[in-house]
């Protein structure tokens, strides 16, 4: 009895709400997470990607934070010495808005109402008071990080990682200054990425302007453009050397409409389609990235029209002082009293870059800005992951990956803000330049450079900076390189790819720190580099705030608990593939945590416990059979999970445990359990407590395999029942946990799949005859005949069937093919059906079936939904179509038989 009462350890319902924060400050607390340099375990480290400090977390960063957890958390229960690293990125464009927009509406004051250092501390304090957003949700979803050695980009010790690296790269002539074409925020006054800048459809116009004369049968071009303001820097006319429409004008001039001085010279250049427009394209090389190329090749001039504001200045044109839209309109009107607008096209539909963080579009523009030289950094990137040193997951990544460093542009590293690593060159009175490393003082009187690091160089450093470099530290020499590093495809190019130069890098300057890699070359910052894909809403489009369909993981923990949102996440998590989620996938999964909590109740209430495995001569045919099932799923989700699986190795623990586990042993164990033991036969007893001990074991060892996706609802369960410490400290499952390493017992499988079959048949046609599912009926099976004698009893329970008695009369029989033989099931339902209730409620169920059949079917015969929904959910709504189609089937044919 007092095994039974341990049911007594858990509530009466699952509510995630009343236990997750506590029990994940506990383990906390007991130091669980926390990671020893001088353990003799093996190693497993991984970096958590340094969220930006002004960010909450979204649906990508829980689907993230979701499959390094579970890694992080298996690897400990299979013995690894696992250091999680967690710690923020002060994201320098993101933060400065934020603290700009602050100060505006608060003070009525912008940046350059204080003096530098004023406004950093005014960032600092920023920072204190909002910035710990994230990493209070990183521990309501479970996040099991070394919350001890948390770091941030900007503090003292990776403040000397960003000097070091930089010193080094600028001695050896892999940083310089130059005047580039760049992505200009006029509203932020500084150079942006790449991956600050989001391309939208905008309505704008397409204006044709003449150049030359003004009369056809004199020399002149015709050129098209979106942005007619640009034209005051034009230098240029190109067209294609093979055009024979251009050829005696190419070499010629023609003069510049507003500047008499300049003569734009027309250039024939491969880059110019001749097919498209007329042929012909205005140069403006320094507020274009492809005339920008175009100009460095013909060697032209590259006059800059707009100041960091992106008011058009230096031109020296009337235009000068006014706002870039305001001369677009201007400058077209100027053109047209000349009689040089050819054609005016608007609306234009055309793609815009705008700024991720102040909105405004984004202004090509020549600028000097301080760059790093990639050619022999992306070379060793690009050699690491050719050697298999470090192995991309999927395969299928890897030509983008070499296609992006075999390829990569010098990077701009310089950014005109004042919240960030300030870049460490300082500038003499007579124009010397030096670079000052983290043990250096510049020279007296030496002035430092304003700008500051585009933040990802810093990150760039992350997986070694966040452990001590350059300074040889425990931390290095135990954990790196780190593991696995697991992120999103999208940012392939901006961080992982930068990640594998500076690591690379690194590891070559100091070796002594970092090592070298078995083969010799330079050591890779992670082994592995697991790449998911993004998450979507449940049609499979991009989550925005223009559509509306943005979810807040947070709301689906408060709604659902965060295992519910954890294995919503990981059930969907196939590698390089996207995630479509919505409210339905989350309420299965918080189903699912309260299904594994009332079995495992149940299973307590009827004495389950673990212990040593009976002999297995001992045990009975369904107790083989759901061990050797445990075993052949465990091999399998070891499987899974070694190769970055998540999505199939949930998926198989979530069938199993549901439908094998849940739906057919525990119900088979209510049978072979006796309800009291007392007056049971000893053979009986004897059954009864060797299926409590395999419940038990099962149990065990499904609450283990969860845990690294449902931490939560597992070691409440498991702790019941075990009376063990923790998940967080037990071993990962091995064979002898699940059937003692046997081999599996085909007969036994084979009777239990029979078993399924001829109980799942025998209750349709029972529901077919409308017998209600609780009363029981007679039935004749032959059990001899199909090998299940040993289960007539399961079988009857199951299928709500008695043994029939002396005055046994068949009214209704079906036929069950089985593994062994096909055998006739003789029911005797006289009595129970009421006619006209079965078929009013028969037609309940055919309008449902064909309300269903039809919707399935207006979405499948939409070619606007096939083409844009993601393959998952066209297979879904098959299904779907195939079961409604089923069902209408049955019940037609029922309806016919009641007449």
């Amino acid at each position: 009895m007092a095994e039974i009462n341990r049911a007594d350890k858990l509530p009466k319902s699952w509510d995630p709400q009343a236990v997750e924060s506590d029990l994940y400050n506990e383990w906390v607390e007991k130091g669980y997470f926390t990671a020893d340099p001088a353990s003799a375990k093996p190693a497993f480290s991984i970096v958590l990607p340094p969220p930006n400090v002004t960010g909450q977390l979204h649906m990508g960063h829980a689907l993230d934070h979701t499959l390094m957890d579970a890694i992080a958390r298996r690897k400990r229960m299979q013995g690894f010495e696992v250091l999680w690293l967690p710690g923020m990125d002060h994201a320098g464009i993101a933060t400065q808005t934020k603290v700009e927009a602050r100060l505006k509406e608060t003070e009525g004051k912008s940046r350059w109402d204080y003096d530098r250092d004023e406004f950093i501390s005014k960032v600092w304090e920023w920072k204190e008071e909002f910035g710990g957003t994230i990493g209070t949700q990183m521990r309501a979803i479970g996040d099991s990080v070394d919350w001890s050695r948390e770091r941030f980009t900007l503090d003292e010790g990776l403040s000397r990682a960003v000097q070091t690296i930089f010193k080094n790269l600028y001695d050896k002539g892999w940083i310089y200054r130059a005047n580039r074409l760049v992505n200009w925020s006029p509203v932020l006054e500084t150079a942006v990425s790449d991956i600050e800048v989001v391309y939208k459809d905008v309505e704008g116009e397409l204006v044709s302007i003449r150049y030359g004369s003004l009369y056809d049968d004199e020399p002149h071009v015709i050129v098209a453009t979106t942005r007619v303001e640009t034209m005051l820097g034009d230098v240029a006319v190109a067209v294609h050397p093979e055009d024979e429409r251009y050829a005696d004008l190419v070499g010629t001039t023609l003069p510049h409409p507003f500047l008499p001085d300049r003569e734009m010279i027309v250039v024939a250049d491969d880059y110019v389609d001749p097919e498209f427009g007329t042929g012909a394209v205005k140069i403006t090389p320094a507020h274009d990235p492809n005339d920008y190329a175009l100009g460095l090749r013909h060697n032209l001039e590259m006059p800059t029209i707009m100041d960091a504001t992106g008011t058009i200045a230096g031109t020296g044109t009337q235009f000068d002082g006014m706002d870039r839209f305001e001369a677009r309109v201007k400058i077209r009107e100027a053109l047209a009293q000349q009689g040089r607008i050819v054609a005016e096209k608007r609306p234009y539909i055309h793609s815009v870059g705008h700024s991720e963080r102040s909105g405004e579009p984004i202004e090509p523009r020549l600028s000097l800005q301080w760059f790093v030289k990639v050619d022999e950094l992306a070379k060793m990137a690009g050699e690491a992951v050719r050697e298999g040193d470090t192995v991309i997951h999927p395969k299928s990544s890897e030509p983008r990956f070499f296609e992006w460093v075999d390829d990569m542009h010098d990077w701009c590293i310089s950014r005109q803000l004042w919240w960030g690593h300030r870049i460490p060159i300082w500038y003499g009175p007579e124009g010397e330049i030096v670079c000052v490393g983290p043990d250096e003082t510049a020279p007296e009187g030496y002035t430092q450079d304003p700008d500051v690091l585009d933040t990802w160089f810093s990150s760039a450093l992350w997986p070694f900076s966040t452990m001590g470099w350059p300074n040889k530290t425990p931390e290095l020499e135990k954990f790196y390189p780190t593991s696995v590093l697991m992120t999103g495809y999208d940012i392939l190019f901006f961080w992982v790819a930068r990640m594998m130069m500076f690591g690379t890098f690194a590891s070559s300057i100091t070796p002594e720190v970092l090592g070298t890699h078995d083969s010799g070359r330079p050591q890779v910052p992670f082994t592995d580099l697991f790449l998911h894909g993004l998450v979507r809403d449940e049609h499979g489009r991009k989550m925005s705030k223009s559509l509306g369909n943005g979810i807040d993981p947070m709301d689906w923990v408060r709604d659902y608990g965060a295992d519910a949102l954890r294995f919503t996440l990981a059930r969907g998590a196939n590698p390089g593939v996207d995630l479509p989620v919505g409210a339905d996938s989350a309420q299965s999964s918080r189903n699912f945590a309260t299904k594994l909590f009332n079995a495992t109740k149940f299973a307590l209430m009827n004495g389950a416990k673990t212990g040593q495995l009976p002999a297995r001569e001992e045990l009975s045919d369904a107790d083989r059979w759901i061990l050797d099932r445990l075993e052949q799923v465990r091999v399998s989700v070891d499987d899974y999970l070694d190769r970055y699986q998540f999505a199939k190795a949930n998926e198989l623990l979530y069938q199993f445990a549901w439908g094998e586990l849940c739906d057919w042993y525990l119900e088979i164990a209510k049978v072979q359990i006796p309800r009291d033991f007392a007056a049971a036969s000893e053979k009986e007893r004897t059954q009864g407590e060797n299926t409590q001990i395999v419940l038990g074991q099962v149990l065990d060892a499904v609450l283990r395999m969860l845990h690294p996706a449902m931490p939560f609802v597992t070691e409440v369960l498991w702790k019941a029942l075990t009376d063990g410490e923790s998940l967080n400290v037990t071993a990962w499952p091995t064979a002898a946990l699940t059937n003692g390493g046997s081999s599996t017992d085909e007969d036994a499988a084979r009777r239990v799949a029979d078993v399924e079959k001829l109980v799942t048949e025998i209750r349709r046609f029972r529901s077919d005859q409308g017998v209600k599912p609780s009363q029981k009926v007679p039935a004749q099976i032959d059990f001899v005949a199909c090998d299940l004698g040993a289960l007539e009893d399961v079988v009857r329970s199951l299928a709500k069937v008695d043994a029939p008695k002396d005055d046994f009369q068949a009214s209704a029989s079906i036929e069950v093919r089985l593994s062994t033989a096909t055998i006739e099931v003789s029911l005797d339902t006289s009595g129970t059906v009421d006619k006209a209730a079965e078929r009013k409620r028969l037609e309940k169920d055919l309008a449902a079936a064909e309300k269903e059949l039809n919707q399935t079917g207006a979405k499948l015969g939409n070619d606007a939904f096939l083409a844009k929904a993601p393959e998952a959910v066209v297979d879904k709504i098959k299904e779907r179509q195939r079961v409604a189609q089923e069902e209408v089937t049955r019940i037609t044919a029922r309806l016919k038989e009641l007449g």
